[in-house]
């Protein structure tokens, strides 16, 4: 049975491996880690949106993953909050 963050094609005895090992990192560095995973996961679907939009500059690829991220709603009241923006 897999349990939430471990893949379903990893043995349970693996697992309890991996979870002992983190469970047993000092607080510190189990923010790090954490915080790497989080970065590393991020700059993968900005890169993922820039290869399925090459045209899009910057601004665009950072309301796409808003939008990826946080769902269509909030993106879309950001992007009417940046039209008010502008002058």
């Amino acid at each position: 049975m897999a349990h939430a963050g471990i893949p379903s094609d990893t043995l349970n005895a693996a697992a309890a491996v991996q979870r002992s090992r983190i469970r047993a990192l000092p607080p510190l560095e189990r923010l790090r880690k954490g915080c790497a995973l989080s970065n590393r996961g991020r700059r993968m679907a900005l890169d993922a949106i820039r290869r399925r939009h090459p045209h899009a500059d910057a601004a665009e690829v950072r309301l796409r993953y808003l939008e990826l991220a946080y769902g269509r709603t909030l993106a879309a009241e950001v992007r009417r909050w940046l039209g008010d923006c502008v002058p």
